[in-house]
């Protein structure tokens, strides 16, 4: 299977359809089936205790899977999580955090993946977790 979008359509869409992250996500890589994003970690994204906090790795495995999904299918911004589960590894250092987002089945209603969190210096995952998106239909 074959994407249908560049990497530079990609940023200029979420650019476009979501405004409010702008600067926030950087699509690093787009292949088929799989994505990798950086999340530009700030000050509102920490937690007590020097790390990222859960809700920041959420936000960056739902975006990885969504930019995934979508170089797949093309740009259908209702695209929406249906289930996600993450399991929090190990401690992330404070910094950027690489997302490694990669399709195990698309389907013509469902897309369902996974994605590995990292601290940016880090070959050990910081998080998993697994996702099913639902595809609107045509």
């Amino acid at each position: 299977m074959q994407q249908k979008m560049t990497l530079d359509q990609m940023h200029s869409f979420i650019d476009e359809v979501f405004p409010q992250v702008r600067g926030k996500f950087q699509v690093l890589d787009l292949a088929p089936m799989t994505a990798s994003v950086r999340m530009h970690v700030d000050a509102a994204d920490l937690r007590p205790g020097g790390t990222v906090s859960g809700p920041a790795m959420f936000a960056l495995a739902d975006v990885a899977f969504y930019i995934a999904t979508l170089a797949m299918i093309g740009p259908k911004a209702l695209t929406v999580t249906t289930s996600c589960n993450i399991n929090f590894m190990r401690k992330p250092a404070p910094g950027d955090l690489l997302a490694k987002a990669r399709i195990l089945k698309l389907g013509r209603s469902l897309s369902v993946g996974d994605v590995e969190l990292f601290s940016k210096d880090s070959e050990k995952p910081v998080a998993h977790a697994s996702l099913t998106y639902s595809i609107p239909p045509k």
